[in-house]
């Protein structure tokens, strides 16, 4: 059945909240849960004349109570908690009542230990209730932050339209957020953003490429990416979680003699970069993008994947200078895996942090501070292996102290060896000998003690 705008006109491109849920959920694998309807004043907490007509009008339309349709699924064989936002409920909009259904959801995850998944679409807060609807979010976000607190992941998937509050707590405040091609998304509807916006700033694509989202999925794999991401998140952690290994060396098989000769194999095209060795490592994982505040690094790949049965998070450099969006998209994911008991494996590579003027304005220092307090701080395991260029602050940054490993074909150094000649006012022939000097080896750096052993190939 096609969803309704909220004068009653069929919505076309959209599904109801029961359609939503079947396209998602096993097999006859969906139970509602009970929620009390409480008693509302004649035309709702404000008297808004005529609410109580436009409610009944709705119930009728749509069969539903309620703007919102709770339950407890099962995906790919995961139970998890589900709410879904009906659309044609009043343009999906969060009243008291509203509330009241997800609270009741983010309970029973807390109280059966599982995973919440919101299917969103909605035009925001309900204007027949006023400020007694608007503070539906605080309510919102307060549930949130215990389900948080319980170490219970939480997905959105956003659908067409997701806008307004929904958007600013159930949306943008989920763990992963994922996006349905083509939605419209943003915290300004398309009646009340500024006549000269661009439109594509409201779009599931348009956040994704603002480090918004973490990934855009068609309707027809949409099933499939929430039984993938289950499968990674709703497991039941270690207690505690055990270190990841490190990954396997996949380029050279002995060390280097010269420090020069570390530096261009490192720096040499055709050797493995972060891609191989995660496709490598894992049987299965699924990316997490952007940093949540305006910025996205291809050169910083994170996510979850599974390694013989138990999930590991992953933060891995690709070669490039790392920017501050993606130092700051490496603490979003390690601080989560924190959260949920999942054991972290960085991956270094990279010359150095990006230090140009766009890199300085957006807050390089702050970001690559924040990630070394993630790393020192997180209670999980933090496995590292550096698989390239070791380059200085950049680098150390996602390295774990103490459990730190290096392949043959890699070096760390505490500056380039250009940069240190440069610096010491050495002539350009001397840069060789410098890189001996600076022991960036792999073989030196465990004589050093900075990494525990050299990783043999696979």
């Amino acid at each position: 059945m096609a969803e309704r705008d909220t004068a009653g006109r069929a919505t076309a491109g959209r599904v109801t909240a029961r359609d939503a849920i079947a396209a998602v959920v096993d097999d006859s694998a969906f139970a509602e849960l009970a929620v009390s309807e409480r008693v509302s004043a004649p035309d709702g907490p404000i008297g808004w004349e005529g609410y109580d007509v436009s409610h009944a009008r709705a119930r009728e339309r749509t069969g539903e109570r309620e703007s919102v349709v709770c339950g407890v699924g099962t995906f790919g064989g995961r139970r998890a908690v589900l709410l879904a936002f009906e659309f044609g409920f009043l343009g999906g909009s969060l009243g008291e009542r509203t509330g009241d259904r997800i609270e009741a959801a983010y309970t029973a995850a807390r109280e059966e230990r599982l995973p919440l998944v919101s299917l969103v679409a909605t035009g925001g807060s309900r204007m027949q209730e006023g400020m007694r609807a608007l503070t539906q979010l605080q309510r919102v976000a307060h549930q949130s932050a215990l389900n948080r607190a319980a170490g219970l992941p939480q997905i959105a998937v956003l659908r067409d339209p997701t806008t307004g509050g929904g958007w600013a707590t159930l949306g943008a405040g989920a763990d992963v957020i994922l996006a349905l091609s083509g939605a419209q998304v943003g915290f300004a509807g398309s009646r009340v953003r500024p006549p000269d916006a661009d439109p594509a700033a409201y779009t599931a694509e348009g956040q994704l490429a603002a480090g918004h989202i973490d990934q855009v999925v068609a309707p027809q794999e949409l099933r499939a990416s929430l039984g993938r991401w289950l499968t990674l998140l709703a497991g039941r952690p270690e207690s505690p979680p055990a270190a990841a290994p490190p990954p396997a060396a996949f380029g050279a098989g002995q060390p280097p003699e010269r420090g020069w000769d570390a530096v261009l194999r490192a720096r040499a095209d055709a050797r493995p970069r972060a891609k191989a060795y995660l496709d490598a490592y894992f049987e299965l994982r699924e990316p997490v993008s952007g940093d949540r505040c305006g910025g996205v690094d291809a050169g910083m790949l994170c996510g979850f994947g599974l390694r013989e049965g138990r999930t590991v998070a992953y933060a891995a450099q690709c070669g490039t200078a790392t920017l501050p969006a993606g130092y700051r998209t490496a603490v979003r994911l390690i601080r989560l895996a924190d959260r949920l008991g999942i054991p972290v494996l960085t991956l270094v590579d990279t010359p150095g942090a990006a230090n140009d003027h766009r890199a300085e304005r957006a807050g390089a220092g702050a970001a690559i501070a924040a990630t070394f307090a993630a790393v020192a701080t997180a209670s999980v395991p933090v496995t590292t292996l550096v698989i390239g260029e070791g380059g200085s602050g950049g680098a150390l940054a996602l390295a774990a102290p103490e459990h730190t490993w290096v392949t043959p074909d890699s070096y760390f150094s505490v500056i380039a060896p250009e940069a240190a000649a440069a610096i010491l006012k050495r002539p350009a022939d001397a840069v060789r000998d410098t890189a001996d000097q600076l022991r960036l080896r792999p073989q030196d750096l465990v004589e050093l003690g900075v990494a525990r052993g050299v990783v043999g190939r696979g």
